[in-house]
């Protein structure tokens, strides 16, 4: 199993049922460690919280061995890999769960002058930048993407400058190369969306083509907007040990005879023939397919046969959540509204999850960052951890 995110660890903890004692499970990851991606925007604003959403990998594995290392090449129909300790590892059967990294398309200057949010480390430099660069006569925050990432990064800036009294002064900028925020959801969760960031006074500049980053400004098609900080959401490409390319599979994940890809390291084209978005939703519920054909190739090999029948995914999903800033948007089914009820609602999901996966702990931690004390069941609130 290489990686240990969303996609890795799920792959990960549904085989250590499915599959018999004596088959070894060893789990890659550069960190050692599980980041709740989702809410790593928060840690602009709450740098405290970054304990909170990372947890070490062999608190959530129950047979499964971690090996702390970083991926620079793999060989899917061999069934190598090679570690940047120069060690390497051979599979019967292997899961590509890498993740992806921030694509800049190739845009001068991106590299040097942009920050993507990918990693605890660049919520921190964001942080640190917006201090560095903003002082009482103001500055520029921007934010180029406005997917779900973008959105909820250029949220945390609006609300870190209020609470800082800096409201008035600090204009956050949103710059998305379509027409809309959140281009691939909804029309009805897009606008709802665009009328969030609005309340908080973003400024949306969409259809916008950055053509190149300086020190500065991000120039566009349309002109230059001139940055203090800057953040980079704008797109993903694949994993390094994959080139940079998001592997192409159909519905059954197979990369190869011997190797699955889940999570965003791949562009999944389902069973309904449609392709599937890279979220965490999406590696969190293609990872028990992945599973179930990890057992059948492995049963094949034991039996010396030929592998079957593979299970084809279609991806399916109740709603979209995303947080812009102290407000949240949540679609379910049809309906799509914000406030409260979508932040309960996405707060829950987090509860669930890092409750399962994490501690209750830390899953309480979240609740009482995201929605505040006094929403908190009192039972919970009070006790003690």
């Amino acid at each position: 199993m290489l990686g240990g995110g969303y996609a890795g660890l799920m792959v990960t903890r549904k085989l250590e049922e499915r599959l018999p004692p004596g088959d070894d499970i060893v789990l890659v990851d550069e960190t050692g460690d599980h980041l709740v991606q989702h809410e790593l925007h928060r840690t602009i604003r709450y740098p405290g919280f970054a304990d909170d959403i990372t947890v070490p990998l062999d608190e959530l594995v129950t047979r499964a061995t971690v090996r702390e290392a970083t991926v620079t090449d793999l060989d899917p129909d061999a069934g190598t890999v090679a570690l940047a300790d120069d060690g390497t590892l051979d599979y019967d059967a292997g899961v590509v769960a890498l993740g992806s990294q921030t694509a800049d398309y190739g845009i001068p200057g991106v590299a040097e002058h942009a920050t993507p949010l990918k990693r605890l480390d660049h919520a921190a430099e964001l942080r640190r930048d917006f201090f560095d660069a903003v002082d009482p006569d103001g500055g520029t925050v921007v934010v180029v993407g406005a997917g779900l990432s973008g959105v909820q990064t250029a949220g945390e800036f609006a609300e870190l400058a209020d609470h800082e009294g800096l409201a008035d002064d600090v204009e956050v900028v949103l710059v998305e190369r379509a027409e809309t925020v959140a281009p691939s959801f909804p029309e009805n969760f897009r606008a709802t969306t665009r009328n969030a960031l609005r309340d908080l006074g973003v400024r949306l500049e969409t259809g916008t083509e950055v053509t190149e980053v300086t020190a500065d400004a991000v120039v566009a098609d349309d002109g230059e907007i001139p940055h203090d900080v800057l953040a980079w959401t704008g797109g993903v490409r694949g994993p390094d040990a994959l080139d940079g390319e998001r592997q192409d599979v159909r519905a059954d994940l197979r990369l190869s005879e011997r190797t699955f890809v889940a999570g965003d390291a791949a562009d999944v084209v389902d069973a309904d023939g449609e392709r599937v978005p890279a979220s965490a939703q999406a590696a969190v519920r293609a990872s028990p397919a992945v599973a179930r054909n990890v057992e059948r190739v492995l049963d094949a090999a034991r039996a010396d046969d030929s592998v079957g029948h593979l299970e084809k995914w279609a991806f399916e999903t109740p709603g979209w959540l995303i947080s812009v800033g102290d407000d949240a948007v949540a679609q379910l089914g049809p309906e799509v509204f914000r406030g409260t009820a979508a932040n309960v609602i996405k707060t829950s999901v987090g509860l669930t999850y890092l409750a399962e996966h994490g501690s209750l702990r830390d899953a309480i931690r979240v609740v009482r960052e995201e929605l505040g004390d006094d929403r908190v069941l009192p039972e919970l609130r009070d006790r003690e951890f």
